[in-house]
């Protein structure tokens, strides 16, 4: 089930997508490029792209030290965009995703909020949230973005996305400092419009109806919110899906909907950063 603490099933509804075995191998070499709905179902293949990352310590003035894993596009400088797990923690699927980000010319940079090996089952990651400090969370997230900010390949634009858990966390982030955009999968959004104060980042939004925490009146709320404290520059998206529809890895993978979140999020951040 999911709540909004988390979501979490690993069990398919029906057949994730899949590489044949010739396009497993040429990947694997190196040779092929693959959808990365079909990577991230593929755990050898995920594994592949994961290992492309390199592991760099992002310290908070507060002294708040946190394990990230970065790489860097083909052509720099280049903007940058932050990835924020699930609740399961930073395992292949996110670290895929940040290879996938860089191939779009991204610097990216997957944060490890949790500090330990990524959970496989639910319980594993409910523990892992709950023993999660907030406010050193904060810190490591502000310290991400100076990070960022001060790498010498950046040009200082900067974005945030985050899935389930790290969705809530995305928006936490861009109320916590000074980014360029935000864009959040199906997360906790529910904030006042006083928390919504700090607030300067452009946002989008992808939901799905069928979520039940989640849910409409969550984020028809966030949207009052943000119209209460002034906020005008924010991109809302239902789809016909549930909670984790872009996770491939997951029993609610919708591809349809999954991709056209991609795509919308691809054309977001090249707006607002490149």
């Amino acid at each position: 089930m999911c709540t909004l603490d988390g979501c979490g099933s690993h069990d398919h509804l029906g057949p994730p997508p899949k590489a044949t075995d010739q396009e497993r191998r040429l990947f694997l070499k190196g040779l092929a490029i693959l959808p990365l709905a079909v990577v991230l179902a593929d755990p050898v293949l995920a594994h592949a792209a994961a290992s492309t990352l390199k592991k760099v310590t992002v310290t908070a003035p507060t002294g708040e030290t946190m394990i990230a894993e970065v790489i860097l596009p083909a052509k720099l400088p280049a903007p940058a965009v932050v990835l924020i797990h699930e609740w399961w923690g930073l395992n292949d699927q996110i670290r895929a995703t940040a290879a996938e980000y860089a191939q779009q010319g991204y610097i990216a940079l997957a944060v490890d909020l949790y500090g330990k090996p990524a959970a496989t089952t639910p319980n594993g990651a409910k523990s892992l949230m709950a023993s999660m400090d907030a406010t050193a969370a904060t810190a490591k997230m502000k310290a991400s973005v100076a990070y960022l900010k001060d790498h010498k390949d950046c040009t200082g634009k900067i974005g945030v996305v985050g899935w389930c858990f790290g969705g809530g966390w995305s928006l936490n982030t861009a109320l916590a400092t000074d980014i360029d955009a935000c864009v959040i999968y199906y997360g906790n959004v529910a904030k006042t419009p006083q928390q919504l104060a700090t607030l300067n980042a452009p946002v989008m939004g992808h939901f799905g109806t069928q979520d039940q925490s989640i849910n409409k009146a969550m984020v028809n709320g966030f949207e009052k919110s943000l119209k209460a404290a002034g906020k005008t520059d924010y991109q809302i998206f239902w789809y016909d899906a549930n909670h984790a529809f872009a996770n491939p890895t997951g029993g609610r993978y919708d591809d349809a909907n999954a991709v056209l979140a991609w795509q919308r999020t691809m054309n977001f951040f090249f707006e607002k950063l490149v």
